[in-house]
């Protein structure tokens, strides 16, 4: 193994340690967790963070101009295993829920740009922010604490579901259309 992809492993365990520490005082508590999956009723989700940068295309980014959609926020990196083998399962259900008003987001962490790029293409249609120091997964109450990660917002912009293993689209697929069945609450208020 290289010096350099030693580092990014010391690197990628420290960070997945420091979001394990970052549970105490979320909602998360209030929620219902099972088998490394997080489900909050509406009245117990908290409002996700802003989450604001740039997508890998060089583009900006700021997830309040989803609000009126449920977001899938997918955290990834190209040198993780279990993120290359959810990809096609992630681009699936995006494309099967797309047309109910549903859009993802990749979160690209500990990566160099060009191995993100590399990874993406040919593999998913839906852009991705480009955060080499997991700053976004910090922001979040209910933290996403690995790598791969999965967390579904509601229409409002609340953390309904976080989902910490890799997913296949026969187990998210359902959740994703669960939530985009929800009605918004009144102005977005909880």
């Amino acid at each position: 193994m290289t010096l350099r992809r030693c580092l990014a492993v010391l690197f990628a365990t420290v960070a997945t340690v420091a979001l394990a520490g970052c549970t105490g005082g979320s909602r998360e508590a209030e929620c219902t967790t099972r088998d490394g999956i997080v489900e909050c009723a509406p009245d117990q989700r908290s409002a996700a963070p802003k989450v604001v940068g740039e997508l890998l295309d060089g583009s900006s980014y700021d997830l309040a101009r989803e609000r009126g959609q449920v977001v899938v926020v997918n955290f990834w990196g190209s040198w993780c295993a279990p993120c290359r083998a959810e990809a096609d399962d992630l681009e699936a259900t995006y494309q099967a829920t797309k047309g109910s008003g549903v859009t993802f987001l990749g979160i690209n962490t500990q990566d160099s740009r060009d191995k993100a790029k590399a990874f993406e293409r040919g593999r998913v249609t839906y852009p991705s922010l480009f955060d080499p120091p997991a700053r976004t997964a910090l922001a979040f109450d209910i933290p996403p604490n690995t790598i791969p990660a999965t967390i579904v917002l509601d229409r409002d912009g609340f953390i309904a579901v976080v989902i910490r293993a890799a997913v296949k689209q026969e187990a998210l697929q359902p959740i994703v259309e669960r939530i985009a069945a929800e009605q918004s609450a009144p102005n977005g208020s909880r």
